[in-house]
């Protein structure tokens, strides 16, 4: 789901710059203020597993990629504001270390799959956990805010992708960045993570129930 360098015209990834550079700022702000002895271990190992699950991809046509993320063992366990600070580290490190992503796509990496999918998936686990906890469903309080954070931000990416031959063209008509439209990049982005998100919502359950008070923060 990683978009690299290159394929996003200017005028798009400085407006996402713009966008989430505040609420990076806001999130240091609000993290700040919980930090303690029991969230920071935690953090730092779901961090490294984010890092982990989101190295192993599988390329997709046109440059991206299908992969688990881990946003939503952060989101759930840790909070929102300190998964997405986590999420856009774990981003910087894999396009620094890796070249997985770009550092001028990093704003809208950061943007679909940190702050709206991660929230979408904070937003649909409170909707549902008072609702499923004392139910043998408590299982899709994580399951399925998991699932459509993932297919969100898939969503997203394949949309910010498809509009990008509209935003820059050479002399003759053709792209000057990601060359395939909406038509292309929605069934081949989303389809695949449709299925990733379900192996992550069951991923994520999984781990959480082992988690001592594993629900620290939503």
């Amino acid at each position: 789901m990683h978009i690299p360098d290159g394929l996003i015209a200017p005028q798009a990834y400085l407006a996402a710059t713009a966008l989430v550079a505040p609420v990076w700022a806001l999130g240091v702000r609000r993290l700040a203020r919980r930090l303690d002895e029991r969230l920071i271990p935690r953090l730092a190992v779901l961090t490294a597993l984010a890092f982990v699950l989101s190295t192993i991809m599988i390329p997709l046509p046109g440059g991206t990629s299908a992969h688990l993320i881990g946003i939503g063992l952060l989101v759930i366990a840790c909070g929102f504001w300190a998964a997405f600070l986590a999420f856009s580290l774990v981003l910087l490190l894999q396009a620094v270390v890796f070249g997985a992503g770009g550092i001028t796509t990093l704003p809208i990496n950061a943007l679909c799959m940190g702050l709206v999918g991660g929230g979408v998936i904070a937003l649909g686990h409170r909707a549902l956990i008072g609702r499923l906890a004392a139910t043998r469903w408590s299982m899709l309080a994580v399951l399925l805010p998991v699932w459509a954070g993932i297919a969100v931000a898939a969503t997203l990416i394949a949309l910010v992708l498809g509009i990008q031959p509209l935003l820059g063209q050479d002399s003759s008509g053709q792209p000057l960045y990601f060359p395939f439209r909406i038509a292309v990049t929605l069934p081949v982005i989303v389809m695949p993570h449709l299925v990733t998100g379900a192996i992550e919502g069951l991923l994520s359950a999984a781990v959480l129930e082992i988690l001592p008070a594993r629900r620290l923060a939503t």
